[in-house]
């Protein structure tokens, strides 16, 4: 509670420097905070949720910056972000709120076109990583704080960028396995250290100072068996994998730390010897250390669903906000943590979605709700 204290203190002096840098000193307590939610932010109304957002004190929303959304033909010019081919117009707006109410953005790059990759689906890795790297520039590029747009806005700048979205899931990047040579070979690894190197040098390549790029954004567990129809990759395995297949660079390496069972609290070891899960993230940390030094880590999601409205997987609304405050201080204690975003703002309406919001489907306030807003910053 001391070391989260004095962050409190400090914070009003570190802000500015800890959002658009987020800087990789081991020292420093800060914590960054903030939600993921892209349904509310993208497709919902801004002039609602901006002034939610700027009410719970969030720092950071992340959005998904669909590649294939955004390019549904192949530009002339990939580099040019006003080439005819590209759709940037809900990011704009929803940079330009942003903006308007002090908060940052975090981009996660994904999904592939069609185009791209001959139609194999978006969770496949493009046939060619330069048209990825091209497409992080010119994302870079418009959000670099002095593009202005085919309609003469000026758009905000964006420093925080991510690759793709749990590439450990098949969900979001297939295949994870492939046999080759008499052996499986762990296939998302491979692309994915390649999708991570292309984003990486496309927004490196814009020269915008303060830019970062996260990369893992890996799942909380994986069932290492090739041979499951529905086969993933723990996130230790898939670390060591990127490793392996030659990833060198990324400014920090993101994880979602979710539970695994409603009974365990924040700070509980998983019951699975493959997950990580805030309970055991220090695990994660120490092997990036061994690879790659003290890089920042970030959590890119993290959320405990509620029952009601979801009696399996949910716990109770009071437990969610006590489990909320829990798992923040877990994180402000440990200084290689910088980033912690909350996933979500508003429940999914439906319930094969996810209910971990701060607010039910209809706007009703949880107790987390202010739980969040009462947060050190």
């Amino acid at each position: 509670m001391r070391r989260a204290a004095a962050a409190f203190a400090a914070g009003l002096a570190a802000l500015a420097v800890a959002l658009s840098s987020l800087s990789a000193s081991a020292a420093s307590p800060h914590l960054t905070i903030g939600i993921y939610d892209e349904g509310s932010t993208l497709y919902g109304k801004p002039t609602a949720v901006s002034p939610i957002y700027r009410s719970l004190h969030a720092q950071v929303i992340r959005l998904n910056l669909h590649w294939a959304a955004i390019t549904k033909r192949k530009p002339t010019n990939a580099l040019d972000p006003n080439d005819s081919a590209y759709d940037w117009g809900i990011y704009d707006r929803a940079v330009t709120y942003a903006r308007k109410y002090g908060i940052q953005i975090l981009f996660s790059i994904i999904d592939t076109p069609g185009w791209e990759n001959g139609g194999a689906g978006k969770n496949h890795a493009p046939a060619n990583m330069t048209d990825l790297r091209n497409f992080s520039l010119a994302a870079a590029t418009r959000y670099s704080g002095s593009w202005i747009s085919a309609v003469g806005a000026h758009l905000p700048a964006v420093h925080l960028w991510a690759a793709w979205n749990e590439p450990n899931n098949p969900v979001f990047l297939t295949p994870q396995y492939k046999y080759v040579k008499g052996k499986w070979v762990v296939q998302s690894a491979l692309d994915y250290a390649k999708i991570c190197e292309a984003v990486y040098a496309g927004i490196h390549a814009a020269r915008v100072g303060g830019d970062k790029v996260a990369c893992g954004l890996t799942a909380p567990r994986g069932n290492n068996n090739p041979g499951q129809p529905r086969a993933s990759v723990a996130p230790l395995e898939f670390l060591n994998a990127v490793h392996a297949a030659g990833l060198k660079h990324f400014d920090a390496w993101a994880h979602h730390p979710y539970y695994i069972s409603p009974s365990q609290t924040p700070t509980s070891k998983p019951n699975s010897a493959t997950a990580i899960t805030l309970g055991n993230i220090q695990v994660l940390i120490n092997q990036v250390t061994k690879f790659y030094g003290a890089k920042p880590i970030w959590i890119t999601e993290y959320g405990y669903q509620t029952n009601p409205p979801d009696g399996f997987f949910g716990v109770s609304w009071t437990k969610q906000a006590t489990y909320l405050t829990q798992a923040f201080a877990v994180a402000r204690r440990n200084p290689r943590i910088q980033l912690m975003l909350w996933f979500l703002l508003q429940d999914e309406p439906n319930l094969a979605g996810w209910q971990s919001g701060l607010e039910t489907d209809k706007g009703q306030k949880k107790p987390a709700y202010t739980a969040f807003q009462r947060l050190p910053h």
